[in-house]
């Protein structure tokens, strides 16, 4: 290992915490600055940092257990230090104790903390002695407390979810959200059986582990890969990075050959090219010439030239697109608790205040282009999120408020996922928790993905149908 990994870990981790920049961004650009590193060094400095961010709040209740100086009144170097070096003791076995204490007395002596050398040395020792008994909340006397520091998620979440779900079901949401989530890749419509396994033999030749999702027809999850740029197949456009459940919201919308499709809030433009292979002609809009450049490299590595890219404000009315679009694909700005095992510090930067600001911003946004949709046309509302303010809420809004007709989704779901969806029903319908308060057709027009009970991520679909006689 480089003698220098865990001091960019230490660096990240302080960056992180000055600028607040989100760890996945971060992460991403620190690993091209280092590409020369060993593939192994890579690996490790992914996993420690990435785990340190993840675990941070249980992290901190164990330190704070075993320090006499809290972890909020640590200097920042060393309360990075200190993280990041409890992780390793408790979820690296590979690492020996002994090598991540002695490494972390190295690197605050280093950085000019020789006088804490001590300090850092015997906390983290403690620590290591008792890694087999560490202390938890009472889970009786403290439910919540406990919940949070085991799966190390914020307290008003962990409330949250439970009043929404019940204990049950939100420690099996828990414990998915701190599954291994890996890279999820999409292969062509148009890509013969013969091509996708010839790539598929080739990026296994390569040392990447790749499972086929059971859900739709060639898509694959990826693991233990380095450089996703590259893996054979890639460059060519023969296939996508894109998630299951993304994929997912397109397939719901069944589009057809001679459909306009707006994708409204499309950046980086996975729904875009997957609506792309299946429409005559797809408007791919995000708000900004960032996120638009993003989908205009996607488009040109796909060759997806009946896509058009545009910079436009989802919440600003565009008159020339009102009743024109065949289908409208509406994946809109959102909490993102449903990704929170790929994005791990997402629930340090959202707050209940700010659900209720972003539930305005989604309302906007669907009132908005919900006007583009031409009547008999098909509305597909999506996120990324768990939360029924922003899903099930949203789809109350889009039928009672704006009459759009709820559409059944089962006609459009695979099979699997329609009986996990029935399974997840059911054990809704054990607790006392309050129900969401939708129709039978309503619900019927929607699916919550859950973690721990769909190979997914935390994703909301919803489809709608804008009656004929609508102008």
């Amino acid at each position: 290992m480089a003698e220098n990994i865990r001091e960019i870990v230490l660096d990240t981790l302080l960056e992180m915490e000055r600028s607040g920049q989100y760890s996945n961004l971060l992460i991403r650009s620190v690993l091209d600055k280092y590409n020369y590193l060993d593939v192994k060094d890579k690996a490790f400095f992914k996993r420690v940092t990435e785990g340190t961010v993840e675990r941070q709040q249980e992290l901190d209740y164990y330190l704070d257990s075993f320090s006499t100086v809290p972890v909020k009144k640590m200097k920042p170097l060393i309360r990075c230090l200190m993280r990041m070096s409890v992780y390793q003791l408790l979820y690296m076995e590979a690492v020996p104790d002994s090598a991540v204490c002695n490494e972390a007395c190295k690197l605050a002596e280093a950085r000019k903390f020789r006088n804490l050398k001590g300090f850092v040395n015997g906390v983290l020792r403690n620590i290591s002695r008792n890694k087999e008994r560490l202390p938890l909340p009472d889970r009786k006397r403290e439910p919540v407390k406990y919940l949070s520091v085991y799966y190390s998620m914020p307290e008003w979440l962990i409330t949250l979810w439970l009043e929404e779900y019940g204990e049950e079901m939100t420690e099996k949401i828990l414990g998915g959200l701190l599954a291994i989530h890996p890279v999820t890749i999409r292969f062509g419509k148009k890509t013969d059986a013969e091509t996708e396994q010839q790539i598929c033999d080739e990026i296994r030749a390569a040392g990447v582990e790749m499972k086929q999702v059971r859900y739709l027809p060639g898509v694959y999850t990826l693991e233990h890969l380095d450089f996703i740029p590259s893996l054979p197949g890639f460059a060519e456009g023969i296939w996508t990075v894109q998630d299951v459940s993304s994929a997912l919201a397109v397939e719901a919308a069944e589009i057809r050959e001679e459909d306009l499709v707006l994708d409204a809030c499309a950046a980086p433009g996975g729904k875009s090219l997957l609506a792309a292979e299946l429409a005559a002609r797809v408007i791919s809009r995000d708000v900004s010439e960032d996120k638009v450049e993003l989908i205009r490299e996607n488009i040109e590595r796909m060759q997806a030239w009946n896509v058009t890219p545009e910079v436009w404000d989802a919440t600003c009315f565009d008159e020339t697109m009102e009743n024109r679009a065949d289908v409208v694909l509406l994946d809109v700005p959102c909490s993102g608790l449903g990704i929170l095992g790929k994005k791990r510090d997402i629930k340090y930067h959202v707050n209940p205040e700010g659900l209720v600001g972003l539930t305005e911003l989604q309302k906007k946004i669907v009132e908005t282009c919900s006007r583009y949709v031409k009547p008999g046309g098909t509305l597909v509302y999506s996120t990324c999120t768990i939360h029924r303010a922003e899903n099930e809420d949203m789809v109350r809004f889009l039928v009672r408020e704006l009459g759009f007709e709820p559409v059944s989704l089962e006609p459009v779901l695979p099979e699997l996922l329609l009986e996990e969806k029935k399974a997840v029903s059911h054990i809704q319908e054990k607790t006392d928790r309050n129900p969401t308060g939708l129709s039978v057709e309503e619900q019927n027009a929607c699916i919550q993905l859950l973690p721990g009970y769909m190979e997914t991520d935390g994703f909301f679909i919803a489809r709608f149908r804008k009656p004929t006689s609508a102008m």
